[in-house]
C-alpha cells in the first residue's frame, strides 16, 4: 500500500495575493468555530465543530503569496478510535501560477489512506477547499458545505 497524503488542487482567475489572503481568513471558509489567529508565523488557532472535531494548528511556515503551512499540535476526532490521529500532521497550501491562472495546491501531509479518518477527512477537506475556499476566493464569500 502506498503512503499518499491527501491532496487537491483548484485553479482560479484571482491573483496569488487574493488566494493567500483567503487562505489566512480561516473563519471565512473552514466551517465551525475558530479561535485565535492564522495570519503570521507562530500564530496558533483552534478549530471546533460541535463535539465531533477539535484541532489546534500552529502556523510554522508562511511565504506571502506562495505558501502557508500549519502544524497540527493537538486534535480530538471524537468519531474515530485514534482520536489524536491528526497530531503532528501538516496542512500545506502552495500557490503558483499555471497558464495565467493562480493554482492552489492543498495537501494534508500525514493524512494517508492508512488513517481511519482518511475517507471522511479527505472528503471534508475536498469540499472545504474545492467549494468553500474556492467560493471565498472567487466571490468574496465562503460557501457552507456541511
Amino acid at each position: 500500500m502506498q503512503n499518499q497524503n491527501f491532496t487537491t488542487t483548484i485553479l482560479v482567475g484571482q491573483s496569488a495575493t487574493e488566494v493567500f489572503n483567503a487562505i489566512n481568513n480561516v473563519a471565512d471558509w473552514w466551517q465551525g468555530e475558530i479561535k485565535g489567529s492564522s495570519k503570521k508565523l507562530n500564530d496558533e488557532f483552534e478549530y471546533r465543530m460541535l463535539d465531533i472535531h477539535y484541532s489546534k494548528q500552529k502556523v510554522v511556515e508562511i511565504i506571502p503569496n506562495e505558501k502557508v503551512v500549519w502544524l497540527i499540535t493537538d486534535s480530538n476526532l471524537s468519531f474515530f478510535k485514534d482520536k489524536q490521529e491528526w497530531n503532528g500532521t501538516k496542512v500545506v497550501f502552495e500557490i503558483s501560477v499555471v497558464n495565467n491562472k493562480t493554482q492552489l495546491r492543498f495537501t494534508h501531509m500525514g493524512l494517508v489512506p492508512e488513517f481511519q479518518c482518511y475517507g471522511d477527512c479527505s472528503g471534508a477537506w475536498g469540499m472545504l477547499v474545492e467549494q468553500s475556499l474556492f467560493s471565498l476566493i472567487t466571490t468574496g464569500k465562503g460557501k457552507k458545505v456541511f
